[in-house]
């Protein structure tokens, strides 16, 4: 929200998405069902199909995403295709099988269901034990019902290889950077935050 509020008071014309569309789309009513454990935990369900369903919902904004894209619009994302590169991939140990799902999955996104590729991705780096405390104060989730936290945020050894998955996605591509959310084991203010983002947002902007 800073960003955008930043973004606007510069003149730039932006628009917001939020993914998964839990209430808004099929698809992401679908990740909804996936993340509540109708399909098996999450070691139950594999990285290839539980894919499909994220890579679908975002697909369903396709449309919406490049008539934004036509008019000049800077779009922001909370999650995206790396939330797939970090938490499916994630599922998979042996290193070449993980590169071959990562190449499956860049084809799925953006060459299959064609949307559009992000030009830098954030990486909001808060170490899972602190993820933790944080889920444990959210609130009501319509998505999981009665359940605290969905079949990603239960599971320790998941949270760890996806935490491990991200890092490493941030030396891959080229376009993904860290932002350190935590300072001494502790989450730092949103302004302290919201002026790291804006440091790295500014200079692609010039």
């Amino acid at each position: 929200k800073i960003l955008v509020k930043r973004l606007k008071e510069k003149g730039f014309k932006v628009r917001t998405l939020d993914f998964p569309q839990y209430y808004k789309t099929f698809f992401g009513r679908m990740a909804g069902r996936y993340l509540k454990g109708e399909f098996g935990g999450v070691s139950e369900v594999g990285p290839y199909l539980a894919s499909v369903l994220y890579a679908a919902d975002r697909w369903q904004a396709k449309e919406e995403m490049g008539e934004w894209l036509k008019q000049g619009r800077i779009i922001i994302s909370n999650r995206y295709v790396s939330a797939n590169q970090i938490h499916q991939a994630a599922k998979i140990r042996n290193k070449k099988e993980k590169e071959k799902f990562l190449r499956w999955l860049d084809e799925l996104e953006f060459k299959v269901f064609k949307i559009p590729r992000p030009d830098i991705v954030l990486y909001l780096y808060v170490p899972y034990k602190i993820g933790q405390k944080l889920v444990d104060k959210k609130g009501y989730r319509e998505y999981i019902g009665k359940k605290k936290k969905d079949i990603h945020e239960v599971s320790r050894e998941h949270l760890k290889r996806a935490e491990k998955q991200g890092l490493e996605l941030t030396q891959k591509y080229k376009n993904w950077t860290k932002v350190n959310c935590v300072h001494n084991n502790k989450i730092l203010p949103r302004k302290v935050i919201a002026e790291k983002v804006w440091e790295i947002v500014r200079k692609i902007l010039k």
